[in-house]
């Protein structure tokens, strides 16, 4: 009976091991399927799903970054430069410094005038002692020297009148940023000038027409004193009509 009961003991244990091995090695595949599984990802959270001042916050903090951008390079610099510069440039010209430009214009055409009047003096000096206009003094009834005196002087007058369209030019050409403003305020000026002097018809040695043109005019105040002068001619001669 002993042997038996062994032989059973013997065999129900070996069962019972090669029970638990297949079950063992059946929950193996299990095992490597969950530990091969993928994790799952993490869900993004998109900018739909946020509060909507986290959403302000952010929107105000990439335009205040990108305004700092654009407030440091360059080119916004230079822009902003570049519009300074032309709004500089391009002032409003008063009236006071018209004259004052006005006044500094005829001064660089009395220079070029009196330039060019001796070198138009000088070239036609010359030409006439080279022989040019010996057929000229033959057609003149008059000495010869005078005749050469008279031509010279005639070159220089004529050097004299040319030197106030050279001198505008060069002057216009140092102040070109002020070319535009001053022909619009010579335009008004001389209309005021025209409309509000007297009538020089009326005019005689004891009672002249005081600056008809309007040249003496230096500055708004002088303005204001051609106006009074203007007036008191007109009483003047109105007086003495009456």
């Amino acid at each position: 009976m002993a042997a038996p009961m062994k032989t059973m003991v013997l065999r129900s244990s070996s069962s019972l091991m090669s029970s638990c091995s297949r079950a063992a090695f059946s929950t193996l595949p299990a095992r490597s399927a969950i530990i091969s599984r993928p994790m799952p990802k993490a869900t993004t959270i998109s900018t739909h799903h946020l509060p909507i001042a986290a959403r302000a916050s952010r929107q105000a903090t990439t335009i205040a970054s990108t305004a700092r951008f654009f407030s440091s390079t360059p080119l916004q610099q230079n822009a902003s430069a570049a519009a300074s510069t032309s709004t500089t440039s391009t002032a409003a010209l008063d009236w006071n410094s018209f004259f004052q430009l006005r006044v500094r214009r005829r001064r660089i055409q009395m220079i070029f005038s009196l330039a060019s009047g001796v070198l138009g003096g000088g070239a036609g000096a010359v030409a006439l002692s080279s022989g040019a206009a010996d057929g000229l003094l033959g057609m003149v009834p008059l000495d010869p020297f005078v005749t050469l005196g008279i031509a010279t002087l005639c070159a220089g007058g004529l050097g004299w009148l040319v030197g106030p369209s050279i001198g505008s030019q060069v002057f216009y050409l140092l102040n070109r940023r002020y070319k535009t403003q001053m022909l619009q305020k010579e335009s008004e000026f001389l209309t005021r000038v025209k409309k509000h002097r007297s009538d020089p018809t009326q005019s005689s040695t004891s009672n002249p027409v005081p600056d008809y043109y309007g040249e003496k005019i230096s500055s708004v105040a002088g303005y204001r004193r051609w106006l009074k002068d203007q007036r008191a001619f007109n009483r003047k001669k109105n007086a003495n009509f009456l």
